[in-house]
């Protein structure tokens, strides 16, 4: 590469990472906050709730990159055209594939980087975040102790605790089973002990008695008790003690080979099909951007230009595109037809902006367009200004 590649190349890495660490942080933070009740009701200790949170932020990155990288590129470009730094390279001989270059070849970084983490990295994440999600279900005891008010278990099974100590005994326990449509059971304890034997989970109840209902005659039998184990986790539904892996938490290699006796499969495998056309697309859009940029802010303009900004251009365009694939996506799981859409939407976009950077065509809204939105801004600012002016004379009238 010559020097002012890697000039630019390093400042579009600098800004790409940036922005990338920046947007990441706040997608993890959104995706924490999701999941709040679960990381709150499930008594684990911090570093769980650490680890747990951590397998939210590969899945963040193939869907972050590639604005990170249109914004790097645009704000990056148009910083060294309002510096002239552009002119001057032009103004110096050198070619367009000055600029052009160290994009391309940090997109197809960028590109090969999305694919590998969407396909071989955030699978595994999932994976793991619903196998913690299921364990912290199946582990209802740990659950359901730390709360202070009804808790509901299942279906017309509920629980309280008045008090847990230290050492893991429960004080004050209260359990309600109307499960059975013919029969209501009531359970109270005045200490209670969660004892683990193999991989059960027992609620040993101490000094309680259990109130027994006929729903049909009404008649209550009461029977007291010294010693009375409770299997809680037994409670839980099949689905909520086994993970459930969708499609999209597939690793690459059981999508293109998919378990014919998988229930997720046998229920809908357009669904699967829609996920290997989308692990195999949405890589490309780094790379798509990229071009869309450049086709935006590669060459130098004049500052009298009354264009909207390249950054505007650029993202705007590059939501279209995303908005367009994703919109399509949602939907090839209900019609195969759209299937060759998740290819033809990025080829299109690619295709046209290699067209633009070709033939020197600046991509941009139209002049009218342009004309239109900076009048219509004008106009707002002045009646802001004007608003603004009034209230500052009135305000300081009243202070007179």
């Amino acid at each position: 590469m010559r020097l002012i590649e890697i000039y630019i190349l390093r400042r579009i890495v600098v800004m790409f990472f940036a922005v990338l660490l920046s947007a990441v942080g706040v997608t993890w933070i959104v995706q924490v906050l999701g999941r709040i009740n679960f990381l709150t009701t499930s008594g684990q200790s911090f570093f769980y709730i650490l680890k747990f949170s951590s397998n939210l932020l590969p899945s963040a990155f193939p869907l972050v990159m590639p604005f990170a990288l249109v914004i790097a590129v645009t704000q990056t470009l148009s910083t060294m055209n309002q510096d002239s730094e552009l002119v001057v390279i032009n103004a110096a001989g050198a070619p367009r594939s000055a600029v052009i270059r160290p994009v391309l070849v940090f997109a197809a970084v960028v590109s090969i980087s999305s694919f590998v983490i969407a396909n071989f990295i955030a699978p595994y994440s999932s994976l793991n975040m619903r196998q913690m999600i299921a364990d912290a279900n199946a582990d209802v005891v740990n659950l359901v102790v730390q709360q202070g008010a009804f808790q509901e278990l299942a279906d017309n099974l509920y629980i309280q605790i008045e008090a847990r100590d230290s050492n893991g005994s429960i004080k004050g326990l209260f359990v309600s089973d109307s499960r059975d449509p013919t029969t209501d059971l009531i359970y109270y304890a005045k200490e209670g002990l969660v004892v683990e034997t193999g991989n059960q989970s027992l609620l040993v109840m101490k000094d309680g008695e259990i109130d027994r209902r006929d729903v049909k005659t009404g008649n209550v039998s009461i029977i007291k008790f010294n010693t009375y184990a409770l299997d809680l986790a037994a409670f839980l539904a099949a689905d909520e003690k086994e993970p459930t892996i969708f499609a999209k938490d597939r690793p690459l290699d059981e999508l293109l080979n998919p378990d014919p006796n998988d229930k997720q499969y046998q229920s809908n495998p357009l669904r699967f099909t829609s996920e290997i056309y989308k692990r195999f697309t949405e890589w490309s859009y780094a790379f798509v951007f990229a071009l869309i940029a450049l086709a935006a802010a590669a060459d130098s303009r004049s500052h009298r230009e009354a264009r909207i900004s390249a950054s505007f251009t650029a993202i705007t365009l590059s939501l279209i595109v995303f908005w367009l694939a994703y919109s399509t996506g949602q939907n090839t799981s209900k019609n195969a037809d759209l299937l060759p859409l998740l290819i033809a939407i990025p080829l299109f976009a690619a295709l046209a902006a290699t067209y633009a950077l070709v033939t020197n065509r600046q991509v941009g809204l139209p002049d009218s367009w342009t004309r239109w939105l900076k009048s219509n801004l004008a106009a707002r600012q002045e009646a802001f200004a004007g608003a603004s002016n009034r209230l500052f004379k009135r305000r300081r009238g009243g202070h007179r």
